[in-house]
């Protein structure tokens, strides 16, 4: 996969991108992209030249409805639709603990109809407490916050390499959606983020919803920022919170998710 020329690297900040770049941009630590090949895929892609995209970019797409059924989604995968309904619900509850003396609750509102693989994923990922105390590593104001690697280097590595088929975009990346992060084409495995702007310039670039924010999104606003893109993915997927709690203490993240 092409990437994009690189001014700084380290955690620091990087040349704004044309247009034509934003697909190859990185939602990760630029860091991971410093180590050696066989490690790039520890690093989820998202567009972070968003202070440049045009108008056209910026605004949102058509909504491309596709004819693909989530039956037939799911059968490009050699799932079964059952498998979405594996866990009965589609509100998740998130507790988020903004900081030592602050905590919030934010719901998810999941849409299969939107994006049945990663519906059924993301489900099996909170019945398997897999982001149970999983940190916000990744805060980018007015655009994005990341999550979705785990506590435990042993989930980490779990679902390190179960690659998820892409899901149509079928609705776009507005304010408060919850969307996969990636590598590329059909790489989903864990990681999130949710929009923190209408990002609708996302869309072109495969980047599919599975639902969005309907209670929490001013907690969701108030996640810590600080770090920026210090904390290290690598690290974390290896370390989990053993490399996260002592380096970035400060860090809002989830002490409990749940179906409902």
């Amino acid at each position: 996969k092409s990437e994009p020329k690189r001014t700084e690297i380290e955690g620091k900040s990087i040349d704004t991108m044309k247009s034509s770049f934003l697909a190859a941009l990185c939602l990760a630590t630029a860091s991971a992209f410093t180590v050696r090949p066989n490690l790039q895929k520890q690093s989820r892609l998202l567009p972070r030249a968003y202070a440049e995209a045009t108008e056209n970019e910026l605004s949102t797409m058509t909504d491309r409805r596709t004819a693909m059924t989530a039956a037939a989604a799911l059968a490009g995968v050699g799932l079964s639709p059952l498998s979405v309904r594996a866990v009965d619900g589609n509100s998740v509850s998130l507790d988020v603990a903004l900081s030592e003396s602050e905590s919030a609750e934010v719901v998810l509102e999941l849409r299969p109809d939107w994006a049945p693989i990663g519906v059924g994923r993301f489900k099996a990922l909170v019945e398997d407490g897999f982001y149970d105390e999983a940190r916000f590593f990744r805060v980018v104001p007015n655009f994005i916050v990341q999550f979705g690697l785990s506590r435990d280097p042993d989930l980490n590595a779990k679902y390190r390499s179960m690659n998820l088929k892409d899901d149509p975009v079928t609705v776009s990346n507005k304010r408060g959606t919850i969307v996969f992060a990636t590598a590329g084409p059909n790489t989903r495995t864990s990681q999130m983020f949710i929009n923190l702007n209408n990002n609708g310039f996302l869309d072109k670039q495969g980047f599919s919803p599975i639902g969005e924010v309907v209670k929490g999104m001013d907690a969701v606003e108030k996640i810590y920022s600080g770090y920026g893109e210090k904390p290290n993915q690598f690290r974390i997927t290896k370390e989990g919170n053993a490399y996260l709690k002592p380096d970035f203490p400060k860090l809002s993240y989830i002490s409990k998710a749940k179906l409902s």
